[in-house]
């Protein structure tokens, strides 16, 4: 086998193995989810704006009511808390087609879901103006959030697409394929 097809297999071996480590079980676990239709049906749930803050029940766990009164329909949603590293915070939402975690340039932790990929049947999805969500807090392997710990919360209509990355793994296979390549079509230019 010549060298750039042993790089380019031991390549994608890597990419591969990446993205089946990519969604492991982590310690806490975050739940945005939808609840019931109007306000008449959820008495506790908090009416927020475009920007709102709020504090993890004191257990660790629980569930907080909330109703988007901002007047506008929200295509994302940005949580930012201290008190939890990137890496340890497992999301998931039934609302929005990607949560992600990032760890920002000032230690904080913003948990980031959107609606990206450009899939159909999350087109019109997110929350929107009026509809109450949840957001659950959930203790995995005896690992709990911090009772009391402090998030801000952002809505907004745009967020900036990121590509899933099974699309990047394809794009770094083609480009290897590309550069494997190179030398063959170098030599038939040269002869």
């Amino acid at each position: 086998m010549k060298v750039s097809q042993v790089c380019g297999i031991a390549l994608l071996l890597m990419v591969g193995s990446m993205m089946a480590f990519a969604d492991g079980v982590k310690d806490p676990k975050i739940i945005i989810k939808g609840v019931a239709a109007d306000l008449t049906q959820c008495p506790q749930c908090k009416g927020v704006g475009l920007n709102f803050s709020f504090t993890v029940p004191e257990g660790g766990s629980g569930e907080l009511y909330f109703t988007n009164t901002s007047g506008k329909n929200w295509t994302s949603l940005a949580l930012i808390e201290t008190g939890e590293p990137a890496a340890d915070i497992s999301c998931h939402s039934n609302l929005f087609s990607s949560c992600t975690t990032e760890t920002l340039k000032n230690g904080s932790v913003e948990i980031l879901l959107s609606n990206t990929g450009g899939k159909a049947q999350w087109k019109d999805q997110g929350i929107k103006n009026g509809q109450n969500f949840g957001i659950s807090f959930n203790c995995l392997d005896k690992s709990c959030w911090p009772g009391g710990l402090s998030f801000n919360g952002h809505g907004s209509q745009n967020v900036g697409t990121v590509p899933e990355p099974g699309t990047i793994a394809l794009m770094v296979t083609g480009l290897v394929g590309l550069i494997s390549r190179r030398k063959t079509w170098k030599n038939r230019f040269n002869s």
